[in-house]
């Protein structure tokens, strides 16, 4: 059986899926406003797919893409972590760094401590040698939260397979950073 890792930080913890998490992650799924870079919101059918295809990594390989819990409430926000896309992209195969939060809770640091905690993860416990994430070149918040983490705009944009080609979010940005970029960053 795999150890299923546990994230923490002063205040957010990274951990498995649990059923109550479903309901609020639906909701996130549902919201334009979180979507919008996303080709479509998604029913809460497609959302516990979604989120029974993340619990089912997580149990698999002992990490992924986290649900993600206030330290002081235990609400549920939304997720955050690793995943190896499974799409045929330029650099694939690949591990990426996501998110994905309740828009109540964005603009307040969470998107970026919770990365911070999965990047430190990724490079000391999985000894990955980079970390990509990639975007629609329009979205300025996510290419933001790469930023801070200190991850690197590659210039390599792309156009993402699973969004149409009559779609404004096809083309991508891609961003990295690598274990050495990481420890530079934090020294």
């Amino acid at each position: 059986m795999v150890e299923i890792a546990t994230l923490k930080t002063e205040r957010v913890i990274l951990r498995q899926w649990q059923s109550e998490d479903y309901k609020p992650c639906a909701a996130i799924n549902a919201d334009p406003v979180v979507m919008k870079y996303f080709p479509s919101c998604l029913s809460a059918v497609e959302s516990d797919a979604f989120a029974d295809k993340i619990v089912s990594l997580i149990a698999k390989r002992g990490w992924g893409l986290w649900a993600v819990e206030l330290v002081d409430t235990k609400q549920f926000i939304g997720f955050v972590g690793l995943h190896q896309p499974e799409a045929k992209l330029p650099f694939t195969p690949c591990v990426e760094i996501g998110w994905r939060l309740a828009k109540a809770y964005w603009g307040v640091g969470y998107a970026t401590e919770a990365a911070q905690s999965v990047l430190q993860f990724a490079f000391n416990q999985l000894n990955l040698s980079e970390v990509v994430s990639f975007t629609s070149v329009t979205n300025k918040q996510s290419k933001a939260v790469m930023q801070r983490l200190g991850m690197v705009n590659t210039r390599q944009n792309f156009e993402h397979p699973s969004v149409s080609t009559e779609s404004p979010l096809r083309e991508h940005v891609l961003y990295k950073i690598t274990k050495q970029q990481w420890y530079a960053f934090h020294e």
